[in-house]
């Protein structure tokens, strides 16, 4: 069994932020949502539920990070 990702999971003690800039900037929201519809997608791939292929899955896992250094970023710029 695999772990869905998370963005807390990967930027640990930034929970706040992330909280913050989820309610406070529309655009980090719908990074967040897209990243999180990925991870949730890239999760059921993993665990075996099918319906990607493996290039599906390895261009979602480049997008997911593109997200992350976006995200990360912004996050960083709140600081």
């Amino acid at each position: 069994m695999t772990v869905k990702h998370t963005l807390a999971g990967d930027f640990p003690g930034m929970e706040k932020k992330i909280h913050d800039l989820k309610v406070s900037d529309t655009h980090f929201r719908r990074l967040f949502e897209e990243y999180d519809a990925i991870a949730t997608e890239l999760h059921r791939f993993d665990e075996g539920a099918g319906g990607i292929s493996d290039d599906h899955a390895h261009e979602l896992k480049k997008k997911i990070l593109k997200l992350k250094d976006e995200m990360y970023a912004l996050l960083q710029k709140a600081a």
